[in-house]
């Protein structure tokens, strides 16, 4: 009997990537740091750099410092010893302290903080790190984060708490510092004791870090008293070298750099990095007033449950214990999908039929299906984390064949998919079913409203961004999507008066 499919060799980008990120390491373009340098340098006193790296905020502050005939001093931290020798010229290396930053103690503190930390994820760090910043987190905070918090989220605080009365810190981030499940606590500790002076956010093409996957905003913030609103910014430019001078100025707007004054409150609300709203703007609807949202089925080894036909005949499994799926969100290219769509997936090798067995026995498996099982056993996919939490573990989950598909992630842009084609989808879609009965010409006035132009401003509102424009929405951040009333009223998707519809909000600004 065939073994189940290889999974793709690794790609040398991949490759790259995965060194990169192993470290948190990715390096901030001049036009970048200089803005930085430019709001965060003190007239006298010490400027700290918590993570050097190859030194892009050295260079930027040797300079401005120069420029600027002014007393202060350059201090760095940098735990890549290596990295140091590499990049940093040895008359410099004097300013750079070796060692890990969250470790490291200061005499004093600083009156300028500037940064690009490691932007590690939860999930690369020890147990012993997380319960270190753990410990940080509740020192600071009063609480401890949610623990997907990332450490580049660890970097701030600490550094925030380094920050003399009246300093300036100005930090490069991904965007998930605002939008995470940890952000709230960390958001209203940061609101509640500094000045929020201003959060930029980059168009896709205009992004520091072209072709990595990270949505990165800078965030200018003072050690003095609160205040009840901050502007958030947006550049539209990229490689921008009037970036610097745009902060000189005094953060205005220009034609290249958008600028939108924000409460506090609206952005604990909706996420500090997220579009703001405007006054006056189009009343919406939330989208979970009218569905419900799930994430689509989880197989815990593809390679073995999702099968081509070919396949399925080579092991002797009928169809008769499979359902039609899409795994790929490229599978789908178009927005319908419809059974001539399966049949070219099919004729290009690519699986759609998922092996669909319930908790029946074994033993009253047919002989070449209980094989089948055997060898996945002899594979050791019982041991899997996802996988051993079934009983019995070749059990699949079931989902009820949703009218609408949501690719909620990708190289494209995020986009709802009319399923005319009955296939359930597994995690790289979301499974979209509608709360209370609709017939098929209510479900295609529906699939017309949401292929509008208004879709991605919405969807920015309540996802998390990430590099090249790609939006990340989550089953209930989906439910909360605003909705413009205009539009359901036009599509005759609800009552023709805004206030028999229940209580709005405010659609977000244009991109």
């Amino acid at each position: 009997m065939p073994p189940p499919r290889p999974q793709a060799a690794v790609s040398s980008n991949r490759v790259e990537r995965e060194r990169l990120r192993s470290k948190g390491q990715f390096w901030t373009p001049p036009w970048v740091a200089d803005a930085m340098v430019e709001f965060a340098l003190p007239a006298s006193g010490r400027i700290l750099d918590p993570a050097a790296g190859g030194g892009a905020f050295l260079v930027a502050a040797r300079r401005e410092i120069g420029a600027r005939a002014v007393e202060v001093e350059y201090c760095g931290v940098e735990l890549d010893a290596g990295l140091v020798v590499r990049e940093i010229p040895a008359h410099e290396r004097k300013n750079i302290q070796i060692g890990d930053f969250m470790e490291t103690t200061f005499a004093s503190k600083f009156a300028g903080i500037v940064s690009n930390p490691p932007y590690l994820r939860h999930h690369r760090l020890t147990q012993e790190q997380k319960s270190s910043l753990r410990d940080l987190a509740v020192q600071n905070l009063g609480i401890a984060l949610d623990g997907r918090a990332g450490l580049h989220a660890y970097f701030l605080i600490r550094s925030l708490g380094l920050l003399e009365k009246g300093g300036r810190l100005a930090f490069i981030l991904p965007a998930d510092v605002c939008e995470g499940v940890y952000s709230g606590p960390l958001w209203r500790w940061i609101s509640s004791r500094f000045r929020i002076e201003t959060i930029l956010t980059f168009a896709p093409h205009a992004t520091p870090f072209p072709g990595v996957d990270t949505n990165p905003i800078v965030l200018f913030i003072r050690n003095c008293t609160p205040r009840r609103d901050f502007r958030w910014s947006r550049c539209e430019q990229p490689d921008f070298p009037g970036l610097k001078q745009w902060v000189k100025n005094g953060f205005r707007a220009s034609r290249l750099v958008k600028v939108v004054k924000r409460s506090v409150e609206d952005g604990l609300a909706r996420g500090f990095a997220r579009f703001p709203v405007v006054p006056g703007a189009v009343p919406t609807l939330a989208f979970g007033r009218f569905f419900r949202v799930c994430r689509g089925i989880a197989t815990g080894a593809n390679e073995f449950f999702f099968l081509t036909r070919p396949e399925l005949e080579e092991r002797g499994i009928s169809e008769d214990f499979t359902v039609r799926a899409v795994g790929r969100t490229r599978d789908v290219g178009r927005e319908i999908l419809e059974e001539a769509d399966l049949d070219i997936l099919q004729a290009s090798g690519r699986p759609t039929f998922l092996l669909a067995l319930d908790g029946a026995s074994r033993e009253s498996l047919p002989e070449r299906l209980r094989q089948y099982v055997a060898q996945g056993e002899a594979l050791g996919l019982p041991q899997r984390p996802l996988i051993r939490q079934r009983s019995p573990w070749y059990k699949m989950e079931k989902r009820v064949v949703p009218p609408f598909l949501f690719a909620y992630l990708g190289r494209r842009n995020a986009r709802f998919i009319r399923n005319l084609a009955g296939v359930v989808p597994l995690t790289g879609f979301l499974c979209v079913y509608p709360c209370a009965s609709m017939n098929a010409d209510e479900l295609d006035r529906w699939w017309r409203l949401l292929q509008g132009e208004w879709l991605q401003d919405a969807l920015h509102a309540v996802g998390k961004t990430y590099g090249g424009g790609a939006v990340k929405v989550e089953p209930r951040a989906l439910e909360r999507l605003p909705i413009p009333v205009p539009l359901l009223q036009t599509e005759r998707l609800i009552c023709e008066s805004a206030e028999d519809c229940g209580q709005s909000v405010l659609f977000p600004v244009g991109r």
